[in-house]
Order: C-alpha cells, then structure tokens, then sequence
C-alpha cells in the first residue's frame, strides 16, 4: 500500500569536479585537490525528494557511495512520520549497524555516507514543511531539538537536561534575533587570496578585492617553508591593515612542537587563530598547542569525525573555535550535538565551508547557531569559499561579506540535473589527477 511520506527508495551518484586541474592554489597537505561528492537522493511514494551529500576529494568517493547502499535498507520502506516520531532511534540505527559499525566506528567512509543519507533525509522534511531547514530547526521546541541528539558518551560533559536548559536560556529573544539576521546576514570570511602556490601579484589582488567586497575577515594557508610563510603574511597583513581579521590554516602540517615554533613566529602578524596546527584526532597536541600559543586561538574540527572528538578537545582546552562541518559528522543530528556542547563551552562556532556545498549545508547550521544559542556575531564568522555554486539549483548568497539568508525549502544542497548528468562518475572507471 502506497503511503505519501513514505521512503520508497533512495538514489547515490558519485559526482566529481577535476578541481586539480583547474586551481591554482593549494594547502599544505591536500595538494591536487578533485572537489567530489556522494551525492544521495531519497523519494517518497508520491515522488516527493530529498536531497544530501557527503564531500570527497576524488579517488575514494566510489568507496562513500558503496558505504551508502550499504546503509540505505535502514532508511528505504520508513516513514518520515516513524523516522522523526523517533529521530536519535533513526540516526542510531545508521550509526550502529552491528556488522558496518567494525569499519568505524563512526568515522570514515561509513560515517560521511550517514551524514549523506541523513541529511537528506532532513532535507525532506524542510521541504514538506515548506521551510529552509535553519528555519525548521530555529522553530523546533528545545525537547524536540534535544530528541534528534544521541548523548551516548557525551554525558560527562553534557546531559539532555542540560541541553534543554541551554535551548531555554539562550534563546529568549529569538523574534529579534531573526529580524536582525534577515536584516544583515551572517557575516563570512574569506580564503581566496590565502592559497599556497599564489604568487605575490595575485595575493595583494585578491586581498584587495575581498576588501572591496566588503569582507573584513580573510584566511591564509601557512604550513609550507616558514621563512615563505611569514613573508606572505607580512605582505597579507600589509595589504588588509591592522584593523582587519587575519587567521591561518596549517591542515595538520605540523607536529606539536613545530607548531607551537611556527605559530610563536607568525604572532608577529597578529592572526586571530591558527587553524588544524597538528593531526586532528591528537586531542593532547592541541591543548599543548592552545596553551603555548595563547592569545592566538586555536581553531579545529573539519576533520573531527564525530561529537566525541569535539568533546575531548573542549574538555581538554584544545578547542578554541569550532569548525563544524555538516558532513564530516553524520548529518543534521550530530551537528546539532556539536552545537549544544560548543555553547555549553562557550566557545564559538566558525563552520567549515570549504568543498562541494559545504557553503550551503553551513548557512542553515550557524543561522540556527545564532538564533537558538549564540545571540552574538561577536568572534563568528563562516567560511566562504567560492567555488562550485553554480552546480546547485539553491546556491548561496554572499553579499557586502555576509552570507543572505536562504529562503527556499530544505537543506540547499539539490545540484542541478545538468550537474549531476555532466560530472557523474562512471561505476568501475578509473580516477586519474594530473
């Protein structure tokens, strides 16, 4: 028997982007990046969709969509009724598959395919209740925001009792935030003028017409030659002037002591963070870091797996700014835990936003951030990076250095069928990077 809301089936797409051949720049470690996604499309008896990915960097996305036929017979023949009637039961059954869970657990190539199929599955509903999902989110009373959030091995730091009084406490003059958000925006940085492998020319360029664009918050990748490190960054800092926002990203270059060396000589420079210094799973090098390095915060979490990894580091002083992302951790309810434990913290959250919609994913999480926790702008800003939104049929909106509110219905990660029909990945092809 046909049921409206009912998942009949679920589609997965291996959609790559040969970036590496068209970008000029690079990090320290991540040096011939193919933006990628696995792209996941449920629907519904009467053909109703929603839609999620997970983002790859090419070579291996094949390996996240397998992960995701793995995991669809948990999602297919469900009710979105029954799935959000009861939705840490449905985000456990994914994470706590007893066979998959041994290639985890909840991390890798399992735990990006559950984010995929998980928000996807969010993405539905927005749509069905014909909001943007910040908006679904930012509407939702604190119990039902607290019931989508597994607290398993979260309840030394954490309790769901403490999350409620959290949702209440912060949230009291949510009608005012949300004028002043639609108003304003949410303010963004940037990451285009900071590359390695930029040449001087290009830097100063771009800097400057990121200041004509009205952001005052730029980002520079470091983790190459130190001397060459410091020199961009004097010539970055020239170029913005001292009363504008300067961070770095290392992406895991260094070890700890070599961190706290290079970071020590970049102060000269003034940067507010210093972004992935050392192995994101190494919760002690951070503390050791953020103790040694201190004013200049450490910022970490794009390649923190799950809420547990965002425990430790808060618990451990290791954490200074949370980068979220919204499909490193399994979807829509893992970030929201991310969120309660950062505000119980009080630390703020800077998303992650570089690579295949992760623009789009991020602006519903931190417009919910700051109507439902934060209140402030105060040391938040989301990354922006402009690549790839031409894909998407809800692309975002940055203008005067501030991301626009989205306003259409659901999660804004649907790509267009052109998109999807032009930079499918054939099954069993081999991925070759120049």
């Amino acid at each position: 028997m046909s049921t409206p809301d009912r998942i009949a089936r679920l589609e997965v797409h291996d959609v790559r982007f040969p970036t590496s051949r068209t970008l000029a720049g690079s990090d320290a470690l991540n040096l011939d990046p193919d933006y990628s996604a696995t792209y996941v499309v449920v629907r519904t008896d009467d053909d109703a969709a929603g839609y999620g990915l997970a983002f790859t960097n090419g070579r291996g996305n094949e390996l996240c969509c397998g992960a995701v036929r793995a995991l669809e017979h948990h999602v297919t023949g469900r009710t979105l009724t029954e799935i959000f009637a009861e939705p840490r039961a449905f985000w456990q059954a994914l994470v706590r598959d007893t066979q998959l869970r041994w290639l985890g657990p909840e991390k890798g190539v399992i735990h990006l395919a559950t984010a995929a199929i998980v928000n996807a599955v969010w993405d539905l509903r927005a749509r069905r209740e014909g909001k943007p999902l910040w908006q679904l989110l930012a509407d939702m009373e604190p119990e039902e925001i607290v019931a989508a959030v597994d607290f398993s091995y979260l309840t030394d730091a954490l309790t769901p009792d403490d999350a409620v009084a959290l949702l209440r406490a912060r949230g009291t003059d949510r009608e005012e935030r949300e004028a002043r958000l639609r108003a304003g925006g949410l303010p963004a940085y940037t990451t285009s003028a900071g590359w390695l492998g930029y040449d001087d020319e290009k830097v100063v360029r771009l800097a400057e017409e990121a200041l004509a664009d009205g952001f005052t918050h730029l980002k520079m990748k470091v983790g190459g030659d130190s001397a060459d490190d410091l020199r961009r960054a004097r010539l970055l800092r020239t170029t913005i002037g001292d009363e504008h926002t300067l961070m770095m990203d290392a992406n895991q270059r260094w070890d700890a002591d070599e961190a706290i060396a290079c970071v020590r000589e970049l102060a000269e420079v003034d940067p507010w963070w210093i972004e992935e210094p050392t192995n994101p799973d190494d919760v002690l090098a951070h503390a050791r870091i953020a103790e040694a390095v201190h004013p200049i915060a450490v910022a970490t979490g794009e390649n923190a797996h799950n809420r547990v990894m965002f425990k430790q580091l808060l618990q451990a002083g290791g954490m200074d700014v949370v980068q979220a992302d919204a499909c490193r951790v399994a979807g829509v309810n893992e970030v929201l835990a991310v969120l309660l434990l950062a505000a119980a913290y009080d630390k703020p959250v800077c998303p992650h936003a570089g690579g295949v919609g992760l623009c789009e994913y991020v602006q519903h999480l931190a417009a919910f951030d700051y109507l439902r926790l934060s209140g402030t702008f105060e040391h938040r800003v989301v990354e922006y990076v402009d690549h790839l939104h031409e894909h998407f049929v809800d692309p975002v909106r940055v203008e005067g250095g501030r991301y626009l509110l989205p306003t259409a219905p659901g999660y804004s990660v649907q790509l267009t069928d052109e998109a999807v029909a032009r930079h499918r990945f054939p099954d069993g092809a081999e991925w070759s990077s120049p």
